[in-house]
């Protein structure tokens, strides 16, 4: 006998809202007997029918909801999601590289799959989605004709549903080095050993964005492989991009050399302590662009992460030449977009200077947000004028 997982009363609420997770501690008992991973049924305390998906007994999130009516699970149902997906983005214009499945915001819970030109970089984020691995890289390659799928699930959140990360080829073959085409720009994209799935797509438009402010000389920190740093090369006379990690670093000077941009020039070391000795040695910037990694992935981090943004962010906008942009990031979160702004305003006190907000920005709409599930509306960008 199939799953039944009943609520606790007034448990219903937020997932009747549209919220996909039920956790463990929110279910007042449960019904029947199934594997692990199978399809359970979820239902109000009062018996009413809320939705169905993938149980994990392992997890705090016992249940990721994904069907909310009769629905059938299977490979059909796998392929008509990933079709609907990958239809919003091409009305939108998105063709070469681009997030084609965004998870719950795409009612495939867990799963997450970028497109990088001909190859696929996908994560199977939960049990449930784990299990059904087969049917999923079947659907992915009747839409999309991959010539190779790259499987990275080597985050940490498997450890949570019970799963090892794990990575490595699933169907085709996939390069070391991928070349994309993002806002006009030639980029090498390593999909086997990049952050993530082996680029930053989100900050795709916000990049574009920049090169309204970016002018003279510019200092892209965490600049990763280089999105930030070339569209900045554009418009700027000198480039500075700068990461702790020497292989992302040898991936920006490949794309500059790629575009032909000879004004990009890397510096390797922490930031933190890099900006403390531009601030010492006096130099100052026309443009700073601060896109750190999350500095917090459960709300207990929030306290040491906002410290952490605050001194990054004082630092920061004291070395602004005044008149010029701050242009700063988050991309937790669980640091809101209130919490951040609060935190912007301190900084902008300790470092004496006024701060003005010229322009606000989130993920590219190719990640969108469900309204009712805060979850997914994550990025903060914004863009500081500082006097």
């Amino acid at each position: 006998m199939a799953y039944e997982i009943f609520l606790k009363k007034g448990e219903e609420k937020r997932v009747i809202a549209g919220h996909s997770w039920v956790y463990a501690n929110e279910v007042a008992r449960i019904e029947g007997k199934d594997k692990n991973g199978a399809l359970a049924t979820v239902r109000a305390f009062d018996g009413r029918f809320i939705g169905k998906g993938y149980i994990n007994h392992a997890s705090k999130i016992l249940v990721r909801i994904f069907l909310r009516g009769n629905e059938e699970d299977g490979e059909e149902l796998f392929f008509e999601r990933i079709h609907r997906a990958n239809g919003y983005r091409r009305a939108l214009g998105y063709d070469n590289c681009y997030r084609a499945v965004f998870a719950e915001a795409d009612d495939l819970p867990a799963l997450i799959v970028d497109k990088y030109g001909d190859y696929l970089s996908v994560q199977f984020l939960s049990l449930g989605m784990d299990q059904r691995k087969g049917m999923i890289v079947n659907a992915l390659v009747k839409e999309f004709a991959p010539k190779g799928i790259y499987e990275r699930s080597d985050v940490a959140v498997r450890k949570k549903e019970g799963l090892p990360e794990t990575t490595g080829v699933i169907y085709g073959e996939v390069p070391e080095w991928a070349e994309i085409t993002e806002n006009g720009i030639k980029m090498l994209v390593s999909i086997p050993r990049g952050q993530k799935t082996g680029y930053f797509l989100d900050q795709k438009e916000n990049r574009f964005a920049v090169r309204r402010y970016a002018r003279g000389e510019v200092l892209d920190c965490f600049c990763n492989s280089g999105g930030f740093s070339l569209n900045a090369a554009t418009v700027a006379d000198k480039v500075t991009a700068l990461d702790i990690s020497e292989f992302a670093l040898g991936n920006v000077r490949r794309n500059a050399e790629l575009n032909g941009f000879s004004n990009v020039t890397t510096e390797c070391g922490d930031v933190f302590e890099k900006l403390r000795e531009y601030k010492k040695a006096g130099r100052a910037f026309d443009c700073v662009i601060l896109d750190p990694p999350a500095f917090c992935k459960s709300a207990s981090e929030v306290p040491d992460a906002y410290r952490g943004y605050k001194d990054l962010n004082v630092l920061g906008m004291k070395l602004v030449k005044r008149g010029s942009f701050l242009v700063t990031c988050s991309c937790s979160h669980y640091m809101t977009f209130p919490l951040f702004e609060k935190m912007l305003k301190e900084a902008a006190r300790d470092s004496g200077r006024r701060v003005r907000t010229a322009e606000l920005r989130s993920q590219a709409p190719d990640h969108p947000a469900l309204l009712s599930e805060e979850e997914t509306q994550y990025l903060k960008f914004f863009v500081l004028h500082v006097e």
